[in-house]
């Protein structure tokens, strides 16, 4: 997780709302953000995840971190909500591309957390967590994304659908389960090893109401674009990433990347940590993000992007890539033909 990732405040002031509807001022959620009110409504104002950490931190203090809060936080977030991100999912031809463009894109979301997708045959299941998150917090944030999802397929399909399954790594709120069963459609597994959510097949592949392929190729462009800026402004984290890209073929390691910085290793790594994210990690990123690049508008063969990216064995960036998409680079780039993208 990326915590200084500059972001629109849109997220931040529908957690305000949230906290005005319970009773809690602006100015307790906002303490030890350094904004204000004010700021978060004025034109071109940027903010971080960091800053909303602190501020939802601030509000569920006050609240006394209520279960199921996070449930009614997601509903807050429609598609409307989410500026460019939103215009792509509701433009794709189908729910399971929409899936997709989310997953790809998810950084242009508000999530805090991770989600992950895990497919076998037809079967779709979407696991969340958030290991960066205070512990705290985790299941505000958990169940944030998990409401925030049933909410854009609701959009989406412009009609309720009920999920196949529900789970959560958590108990059941001592007040019931009754706001959850509404809005996912069926009754939730509590307790569960893992939160995920399980698509019902039947929807993946029908027709969205507002799909649009050329709305669509827009909006995705749109996204790449967007995302490349606001990475690229990002600290040391751009900056290792410029570096990776011309070293990938090479598989540096993280001696070489702070020699080209002129920085000593565990400066790269303390400095990198405090900006909530790590060389691995970042390696990881910049190669699914060229993956997707080389093996979508390029088109070039699941070989020859193994070795761009670094990879001594094809079986190795395909077990890979199957864990950043949850299927492997062949089957996905049936499923993302290049005219769309």
């Amino acid at each position: 997780m990326n915590w200084d990732l500059p972001r629109p405040p849109s997220s931040m002031l529908e957690m305000l709302r949230l906290a005005a509807d319970h009773g809690v001022p602006a100015g307790t959620c906002l303490a030890g953000t350094g904004l204000s009110a004010e700021e978060l409504h004025g034109a071109g104002t940027e903010v971080t995840a960091r800053q909303e950490l602190v501020l939802v931190g601030n509000m569920l203090d006050a609240l006394g971190n209520p279960p199921g809060l996070g449930i009614e936080a997601g509903q807050l977030y429609h598609l409307t909500t989410y500026g460019i991100w939103g215009f792509a999912l509701v433009s794709s031809p189908t729910l399971r591309s929409a899936v997709g463009t989310a997953l790809r894109f998810v950084d242009l979301s508000y999530s805090l957390g991770r989600i992950r997708p895990r497919e076998e045959a037809d079967d779709v299941r979407l696991v969340l967590d958030a290991p960066d998150v205070p512990p705290a917090l985790r299941r505000f944030f958990v169940e944030r994304d998990a409401a925030g999802i049933a909410t854009i397929q609701r959009e989406l399909l412009a009609s309720p659908a009920p999920f196949r399954e529900v789970a959560f790594a958590f108990p059941p709120p001592a007040g019931g389960t009754g706001r959850y069963e509404e809005l996912f459609g069926v009754a939730p597994t509590f307790d569960a090893e893992e939160t995920l959510i399980g698509i019902e097949p039947s929807r993946l592949d029908l027709p969205l109401p507002q799909a649009n392929a050329h709305t669509e190729a827009l909006a995705l462009a749109q996204c790449r674009e967007l995302l490349a800026r606001r990475r690229a402004r990002t600290g040391l984290a751009g900056r290792v990433r410029d570096v990776l890209v011309g070293l990938l073929p090479e598989r540096p390691d993280a001696d070489e990347v702070a020699a080209r910085l002129h920085l000593a290793t565990r400066t790269l790594r303390h400095r990198l940590a405090a900006e909530g994210t790590s060389y691995r990690a970042l390696l990881s990123e910049v190669r699914e993000h060229l993956a997707e690049e080389l093996l979508i508008t390029a088109g070039l063969p699941v070989e020859q992007i193994a070795r761009r990216l670094g990879y001594v064995e094809v079986s190795s960036f395909s077990q890979a890539f199957r864990q950043w998409k949850g299927v492997g680079p062949r089957e996905y780039r049936k499923r993302h033909p290049a005219t769309s993208h």
